[in-house]
């Protein structure tokens, strides 16, 4: 894990849905039929250089809480009747993990990190709970950014 910062906004357009830890953990977890209607809407231009973004924001207190997720990605061409959503990623401090291999389980390792690393009680950084985002870098490499104070 790395400390960076952002050093500009990045504006992301997608689907998102209202979530929680709770619901994701058990049989009716909503992110996954929210990547599903991504991908099946949003013809991503990885040749021209568009990347694909998880983001999270509106937390309505901490890792306990409901939360909303947008599944999206930094083109400009949007299929004509789909109706995105879109949403800055601020610049700013974040915490950085990184993980290589096969989707999804390096998404889902690297979440892991994240919750194993901010529940250490001598955790050096602390979660702002503001907007965290996934950036899938191509298709065996995500960094998932962490806002932190």
């Amino acid at each position: 894990m790395e400390i960076r910062r952002l050093a500009k906004p990045i504006d992301i357009g997608g689907f998102s849905v209202e979530t929680n830890n709770e619901v994701e953990f058990s049989q009716n977890g909503k992110i996954p039929g929210l990547w599903q209607r991504f991908d099946n809407t949003i013809p991503v231009d990885y040749l021209g250089g568009e990347r694909v973004y998880g983001v999270y924001f509106n937390y309505e207190s901490d890792h306990a809480g409901n939360f909303t997720v947008l599944a999206g990605y930094d083109g400009k061409k949007v299929p004509e009747n789909a109706e995105v959503e879109n949403i800055t990623i601020p610049q700013g401090k974040y915490l950085v993990f990184t993980k290589q291999g096969e989707m999804p389980q390096i998404a889902i390792d690297a979440w892991t990190d994240v919750w194993k690393y901010f529940t250490e009680e001598n955790a050096e950084y602390e979660r702002t709970f503001t907007v965290d985002f996934e950036h899938y870098v191509n298709g065996n490499h995500i960094d998932v950014y962490i806002a932190i104070n």
